[in-house]
């Protein structure tokens, strides 16, 4: 019986008696926890039934955290991914990386851990993972695996956060060397645009990718009313990837200005574009694709000489020719849409003369040289 009456003097020294509740409850698991309380009804009955009452909320309160952790450890893996998919992909991500996740899930993440309950899946098992898909370079690239691994990440990180895992087992990316990129000399480039005069309808297209560096998607969802010819300035508004048409990759606009060559091809571009909305379209007006201009492209490439390039070459042209040209990579940066400094770093290379003439400024000479001129110039203005 736990129910005690507790006896006690108050600071008058007038005796005082109450009926307490106190449990000490001992769990299968050899856990203990301890309830005092005085009963709510000071009647011995009625503090009997508080006790049975309290013994009875004890023993439930651990029965559903067994049963939560009984969950938690039995929930598999590839149940969870479903769960991962159309709880959280679906509202937090675009149609494309939602689909990106789908194809790797599927693919390559589920047929591996997807017998595996959460709980189970340690930090040797993903170094097991890594081991399969690379296989001594015979298999997918460093990138391709990281890239795995980052959504595996996020998957067991969502996990975490709906309380399904306790803690998040090390996840190790493998070292991969940075991609190189390819791109086009200021003469392939002139002789691709050449090329596409046979392919007149994509040569706008071809044009404008190589002169403002937007994406292709961008590109695709180019509409009229996002392009100022009397200004000469183009507005990246929205992005068109995988049949959805969404924000840019940088999640915010952006403004071009033209240079003469792009303006030439988009007032080329006008009389064919049947006032639809968009300026590149199929001939129902409906948005272009990858696949559809793959082809042309490539023709327009044999035709000129060239390697076989795709629209991201265009897009690398168009950055490698403005830092070769001594741009700021502030500028090219803003230009591209990078969201950050570090992609626009990939260009830094192309530079080198620049760098070499910004060293060249220390030479005490230079900077005599310097002065003077700067010395003249303000007499000039004086003058």
């Amino acid at each position: 019986m736990s129910v005690r009456l507790r006896k006690w003097l108050d600071s008058k020294g007038r005796k005082k008696t109450k009926l307490y509740v106190d449990v000490t409850y001992n769990y299968p698991d050899g856990t203990t926890t301890r309830f005092r309380r005085p009963a709510p009804v000071q009647t011995r009955r009625a503090a009997e039934r508080y006790e049975r009452e309290v013994i009875a909320h004890l023993a439930s309160k651990k029965t559903a955290e067994e049963e939560v952790n009984k969950k938690k450890e039995e929930l598999l893996f590839r149940k969870f991914a479903k769960t991962f998919l159309k709880d959280y992909a679906a509202t937090n991500n675009k149609k494309s990386t939602v689909q990106s996740k789908k194809m790797i899930l599927r693919l390559h993440l589920t047929p591996f851990f997807g017998a595996k309950k959460l709980g189970q899946i340690k930090a040797r098992d993903v170094e097991r993972y890594k081991a399969l898909k690379y296989e001594d370079g015979k298999g997918l690239s460093k990138k391709t695996i990281n890239e795995h691994l980052s959504v595996l990440r996020k998957l067991l990180s969502v996990a975490i956060e709906w309380e399904y895992l306790d803690h998040l087992p090390l996840i190790k990316r493998m070292k991969a060397a940075k991609p190189e990129f390819d791109f086009l000399d200021f003469d392939e480039a002139d002789r691709l645009i050449d090329a596409t005069d046979a392919e007149a309808e994509w040569r706008p297209l071809v044009t404008l990718a190589l002169k403002t560096g937007m994406r292709s998607g961008e590109l695709f969802g180019l509409r009229w009313q996002d392009v100022d010819l009397v200004a000469k300035k183009a507005h990246v508004r929205q992005n068109y990837v995988l049949g959805e048409v969404c924000d840019p990759k940088s999640g915010k606009s952006r403004t071009i200005d033209l240079c003469d060559d792009a303006l030439a091809a988009l007032k080329e571009q006008r009389p064919s574009a049947f006032r639809g909305e968009l300026v590149f379209s199929t001939k129902r007006g409906k948005h272009l694709t990858k696949n559809m201009v793959r082809r042309p492209l490539a023709r327009a490439c044999r035709r000129a000489g060239l390697r076989e390039v795709g629209m991201r070459v265009l897009r690398h042209t168009f950055a490698s020719h403005l830092v070769m040209q001594g741009v700021p990579l502030k500028v090219v940066q803003e230009l591209l849409g990078h969201s950050d400094i570090r992609t626009t770093m990939t260009y830094a290379h192309l530079a080198p003369s620049v760098l070499r003439d910004a060293v060249k400024l220390l030479d005490r000479k230079s900077r005599t040289a310097r002065g003077t001129s700067e010395a003249h110039g303000v007499t000039k203005e004086c003058n």
